[in-house]
């Protein structure tokens, strides 16, 4: 197990639906609120995409240290603070390197870098959004490598914890 804990928080559907032309495809402020109160306080790493879909309000994250992945990180534009990243490797080097003992490595999306850093997480935090939507991100199996440890029911969506299989 390494020094720090990295886990994944993602919202999908019943269809794997993750997003869609770079957002949400629901809107539900009680998961909204969910992932506030589990990423606040730690590091949040982000590809490109999901960082322009924040809005500019919310970005940077507050209270969180924000790191976005993009392949063009030497010309990305980003607020002092924040840093860039060339890649998935990279960004939980950077993490680690500046995250305390206590504090998790979150990665929040898309749907690439779900792909590229599953491998990994430790834990698996999916909110299970009721119901099919439209959409053209989708995240990647992962259940053969994770276990299911905890469920929490909510209105809109059915909180989930997968812990990976060793």
């Amino acid at each position: 197990m390494s020094e720090h804990k990295i886990a994944a928080i993602v919202a999908m559907d019943e269809g794997r639906v993750i997003g869609k032309a770079g957002a949400l495809p629901w809107h539900l402020p009680e998961d909204l609120a969910h992932f506030k109160r589990l990423t606040t306080g730690h590091i949040v790493i982000m590809g490109r995409k999901t960082w322009d879909s924040l809005p500019p309000k919310f970005r940077p994250l507050p209270g969180r240290t924000n790191i976005v992945i993009s392949r063009s990180s030497h010309t990305l534009a980003v607020p002092e603070g924040v840093f860039a990243s060339p890649s998935v490797d990279d960004a939980i080097s950077k993490a680690k390197a500046v995250a305390s003992p206590s504090q998790i490595i979150w990665i929040i999306g898309g749907a690439q870098i779900y792909k590229e850093s599953l491998p990994r997480c430790e834990e698996l935090y999916v909110t299970s959004v009721h119901g099919y939507h439209v959409g053209d991100a989708h995240l990647p199996e992962f259940e053969s490598d994770f276990a299911q440890v905890d469920e929490e029911s909510g209105e809109a969506c059915t909180f989930k914890v997968f812990r990976r299989q060793r």
